[in-house]
């Protein structure tokens, strides 16, 4: 059994850089159809021309996953270009503001929760009827270790609560959707080398830190280092694969045992 993806059609939101676009390139490298989406047209449409670049297929779309008619909109659209739907990825997500719960504002919280939650909840809504269609197929949600194995990041409390809920509605839908062969999955990266750690406002989040002691080494594989974006897309090309093809509602954690001590 190989990873050959060819005839197939994929969606991944927030391709534009990091795990997104890793998950791109791999997935067109494998012979899918790849449909990179995010909110920044021009992010996204250097991964598109990357794969194209490199021989494979790649079409750019813009949308805000949070935003319920551009999203029925840019499916409708997907399927009329493509035909049908195999593999989603649902990678678009931000860190939001990280406050103490008193300090974090309701707009700043509902922000995060738009994205992160209401986004990928939008994304498998509008998928599934065409995965069905298709006679089946793969979804990969990539929530985080924060909400579902660390707790210790100070003030991530919208943040950590969108990737419990992910978790938690995998788990939730594997058992819905098994029934249509549409298998659900979620990935857990630790610390991984990408740029939204550069899209996160702290703000007097030291005053919800308790002070803890960890061994040195806060990643223990890689002697501290983070991973790099291609590990994770590595394990989204298996879960999209026939590879996997027994496995649904199932969460990994790729962070080299970070979340275990932390």
């Amino acid at each position: 059994m190989t990873q050959d993806l060819s005839g197939k059609v994929a969606l991944v939101t927030g391709a534009g850089s990091g795990i997104g676009k890793a998950a791109a390139l791999a997935l067109a490298q494998a012979g899918a159809s790849v449909v990179v989406m995010s909110r920044t047209a021009e992010e996204v449409e250097k991964t598109a021309e990357e794969i194209t670049q490199a021989g494979g297929r790649a079409k750019a779309m813009t949308a805000d996953t949070s935003d319920d008619a551009a999203m029925g909109q840019l499916f409708s659209q997907l399927v009329q270009d493509h035909g049908r739907l195999d593999i989603v990825v649902a990678n678009a997500g931000v860190n939001g503001v990280w406050a103490p719960i008193s300090d974090l504002k309701p707009e700043e919280w509902d922000k995060t929760i738009a994205i992160n939650l209401r986004g990928t909840y939008l994304t498998i809504h509008y998928a599934v009827p065409h995965l069905i269609k298709a006679g089946g197929g793969s979804i990969v949600v990539i929530s985080s270790i924060n909400g579902t194995r660390t707790f210790t990041n100070p003030g991530a409390t919208a943040y950590s609560v969108t990737k419990a809920g992910q978790v938690a509605m995998v788990q939730q839908l594997a058992v819905e959707l098994g029934q249509h062969r549409i298998r659900i999955n979620a990935i857990c990266p630790g610390a991984i080398e990408s740029e939204i750690s550069e899209n996160t406002e702290k703000r007097n989040s030291e005053e919800a830190e308790v002070p803890a002691e960890f061994p040195e080494g806060d990643i223990p594989l890689t002697g501290g280092k983070p991973g790099k974006a291609e590990d994770v897309a590595d394990a989204i090309l298996f879960f999209a694969s026939d590879q996997s093809r027994h496995i649904t509602g199932t969460p990994l954690w790729i962070d080299g045992a970070q979340s275990l001590l932390r």
